[in-house]
């Protein structure tokens, strides 16, 4: 788009409140200072992309930085671009910055575009990968573990995509009781990641959610860089519920990959990954509970043939055995107890036969028996010599068969050799 020739008063002096400069100078002074800028490489994501009268007119939008230019591509200008182009590709374009003086706008027309290297594309998705790797958003230790029935499943995908007819028909043909929560996002586009990254956040903080599959039905690599995009990745690696990626793409596989608890190959592998098939639970319960009874009968009959065992042997099947056993054993140890009281007996019989004899062989009885007395002063002491009893001493006399009362008379000493 080019002006055609403006005629401006030549105007002296900067403007001021009595000498204004007229809207045509200013907009000629803008027109030349754009001008000097010439032509520049520039790179960003097609926004919009648009024919009209055999021109293309489209925006472009910084990759990073919130900010978006206006572009056109003349007739001229657009067999020399590749057939190819179109929304959502990231693109370097040889632009010139063009102010259009009668409409007031700037726009900047494209004389080459072509999409970004595919090189420079993995090399910025390879240093981002070391660098969320270094992090550790990969390993595997930080990986939730899905929960076997989930109660509720947050599904984030395109409306009526494909990818969401996929999820909810073969997750609710395997349990169909199960419920969704449904959050619509753009999935390509430069909508997509403010999208994605807000529903991400939205169903990790419901708490009736208790898993996130993440399902886009496949694509080409430059359209699933959005899934690889920093702030998504972060925001789903922060996320405390698991998340179950489904982009469906094996050649290349996004960064958010990396950070889901569970990568699917397709959203209808995450429909089967995240539910369970109640046809297979039930069978599979079925099959424990036959396996059990067929243990516990197994051990039943086993004890019963124990028992059996058990009731055969004689120490069970009758008493009588244990008497029988031991008569023989007892009627000897009572006999044999029986001599030995008899034996014991005689033997002490003996014994206080012996040491009655030494008894009364000791007696003083047997003594007196032979004639012998026993002499005894008043006092009962025995007398021992005949000075103890001198003349008119009584004294009384012990015998063989009783006693006596006697007085001494007389003494007479015995010599001592004659003893």
């Amino acid at each position: 788009m080019t002006d055609g020739p403006t005629f401006a008063p030549v105007v002296d002096g900067p403007p001021t409140v009595d000498t204004p400069w007229p809207i045509g100078i200013l907009s000629s002074k803008i027109k030349g200072w754009i001008d000097k800028l010439g032509t520049v490489w520039v790179e960003g994501e097609i926004t919009q992309w648009g024919g009209s009268g055999g021109n293309i007119y489209g925006k472009l939008k910084d990759l990073e930085a919130d900010a978006t230019v206006s572009f056109t591509i003349w007739g001229s200008v657009r067999a020399k671009i590749p057939d190819d182009l179109k929304q959502g590709d990231r693109v370097v374009a040889l632009v010139k910055p063009n102010y259009w003086v009668k409409g007031g706008t700037l726009t900047m027309q494209v004389f080459e575009m072509r999409h970004v290297g595919l090189g420079d594309l993995l090399e910025r998705l390879e240093r981002l990968r070391q660098t969320l790797r270094a992090e550790g958003l990969f390993d595997a230790s930080r990986k939730k573990p899905l929960p076997f029935l989930p109660h509720c499943i947050g599904l984030i995908t395109g409306r009526d995509s494909d990818a969401e007819k996929d999820v909810l028909r073969n997750a609710q043909l395997r349990w169909p009781a199960v419920e969704f929560r449904v959050a619509y996002a753009a999935v390509q586009g430069d909508k997509a990641v403010g999208d994605v990254t807000a529903a991400l956040k939205k169903l990790d903080a419901d708490p009736e959610v208790d898993v996130i599959i993440v399902a886009r039905g496949g694509g080409d690599f430059q359209n699933l860089l959005v899934f690889s995009d920093e702030q998504l990745v972060r925001t789903a690696a922060a996320c405390e519920t698991p998340i179950v990626s489904a982009i469906g793409h094996e050649a290349d596989r996004p960064l958010l990959d990396e950070v889901a608890d569970l990568r699917a190959s397709t959203p209808t592998d995450a429909a089967k990954r995240v539910v369970p098939d109640v046809a297979e639970e039930l069978a599979r319960v079925q099959q424990s509970r036959a396996r059990i009874g067929s243990r516990v009968t197994h051990l039943v009959n086993q004890e019963i043939d124990r028992l059996e065992q058990l009731r055969t042997r004689p120490v069970l099947a009758g008493s009588s055995w244990l008497i029988d056993s031991r008569a023989d054993e007892l009627s000897r140890y009572v006999a044999r107890g029986g001599e030995l009281v008899t034996l014991l007996v005689d033997r002490s019989a003996s014994r206080i036969t012996e040491l009655s004899a030494q008894l009364r062989a000791l007696s003083p009885q047997r003594t007196l028996d032979r004639g012998y007395a026993i002499a005894q002063l008043p006092g009962g002491a025995a007398l021992r010599s005949t000075a103890d009893a001198p003349k008119g001493t009584p004294l009384l006399l012990t015998v063989a068969d009783g006693k006596l009362t006697a007085v001494v008379d007389d003494t007479k000493a015995t010599p001592s050799g004659s003893r």
